[in-house]
């Protein structure tokens, strides 16, 4: 039992310290995307006392983002508004945060590890439910943002905590349905066993990848999960022109911090999801637990570590992959209205996700009866 809650300890930390990670360099990369998207430099001028200079080492503004930045963030005054409700200003960006960061306790991050007599499986909580806890936590990250746009005593941080809860609410119904569809079509609410049954290749080359199975899901998944991260074209809750900040206009230092990380920590959520459900999870075309099996016959083999390491790394660069995506986009799309931005959740996505599922319940009862 010692050794089974080391390793747990272990997998929570190891994840954490990811997702904290590529936050930040998510940071950087839509920060640098921008720039050259928009025929600029972008951050290249803190330096730590020079050392960069002196050595003629490049600059590409990875200090202004891991170090300078978050510095000056977290000593920063804690400001907080007359008539805001303290204890709620306080404690709304850890609402927003916390429920994104316990989602990741079930992403797959590679199959199982043997090591001696242990046998330890990749994904930090393996869960039979998984796909529910998934839609459980992934639905309580909306208080936060409502609480903190109601308690800031700022009628521009209201609406835009008010836009907040309406979209997502809105569009976590299509990406509820969505999810649902791919939980009919593999028959499971494991996520691991999910990439398991990615595994393989259709006609010796075609890898057994979810995006074939359920094309449609993909589609809204992408869309919904964007919307839910309250990111352009779906950043209505912010809406600088509209409404200064929208939902942290009086939040600062710390815990402005906190909401911006829960942004991006939420985009890096989509690209799990995404990877988990659509393109394999862990799985590698043509690798199995003993090694790589060519199409032409030939086979590789390969020790349990090594086959592991191989399906972690693949994981998490497909997860960088549609992060980079998803930023891109970010700069690429205008903002909807409002209405635009319901009448696409509520009349386009919703619809589309109820008649894919019922589709794809009945393809599933005929291919059984058969």
């Amino acid at each position: 039992m010692t050794i089974e809650l080391v390793i747990g300890a272990v997998k929570a930390i190891v994840m954490v310290l990811l997702v904290l990670g590529l936050t930040t360099m998510m940071l950087w990369f839509e920060r640098k995307g921008a720039a050259l998207i928009q025929d600029r430099v972008g951050a290249n001028r803190a330096d730590i006392f020079g050392i960069g200079k002196r050595f003629g080492m490049p600059n590409f503004g990875i200090i202004n983002t891991v170090l300078a930045d978050p510095i000056k963030m977290f000593t920063k005054e804690d400001f907080v508004p007359d008539g805001a409700d303290r204890f709620l200003h306080w404690l709304a960006p850890f609402l927003a945060l916390f429920p994104v960061l316990i989602t990741f306790a079930v992403a797959p991050m590679g199959d199982v590890l043997q090591i001696g007599s242990h046998t330890i499986d990749l994904q930090p909580a393996n869960l039979n439910v998984a796909a529910l806890y998934l839609l459980a936590t992934i639905g309580i990250g909306v208080y936060g943002i409502a609480l903190g746009g109601w308690a800031s005593n700022n009628r521009w941080a209201l609406l835009g905590g008010i836009r907040a809860s309406a979209q997502m609410i809105s569009y976590e119904i299509a990406m509820s349905l969505a999810i649902i569809a791919v939980v009919v079509s593999y028959g499971t609410l494991d996520l691991q066993q999910m990439c398991r049954l990615q595994g393989g290749v259709w006609f010796g080359f075609l890898p057994r990848w979810g995006i074939l199975l359920q094309p449609v899901s993909f589609i809204i998944l992408l869309i919904a999960g964007m919307a839910e991260s309250k990111r352009v074209p779906f950043d209505l809750p912010e809406g600088e022109s509209e409404l200064v900040a929208g939902y942290f206009t009086e939040y600062s230092g710390g815990k402005q911090a906190v909401f911006m990380m829960t942004d991006f920590a939420e985009v890096l959520l989509v690209s799990v999801l995404i990877v988990t459900f659509f393109f394999g999870g862990w799985q590698v075309p043509w690798l199995a637990r003993d090694g790589f099996h060519f199409p032409g016959g030939g086979h590789l083999g390969l020790p349990n570590l090594v086959v592991a390491m191989l399906e972690f790394v693949a994981f998490w660069v497909k997860v960088v992959i549609f992060c980079c995506f998803q930023i891109l986009i970010r700069w690429t799309l205008p903002r909807f209205r409002y209405d635009q931005l319901m009448r696409l959740g509520w009349k386009g996505l919703v619809p589309l996700g109820l008649l894919n599922l019922v589709v794809t319940a009945f393809v599933v009862v005929v291919a059984g009866g058969k």
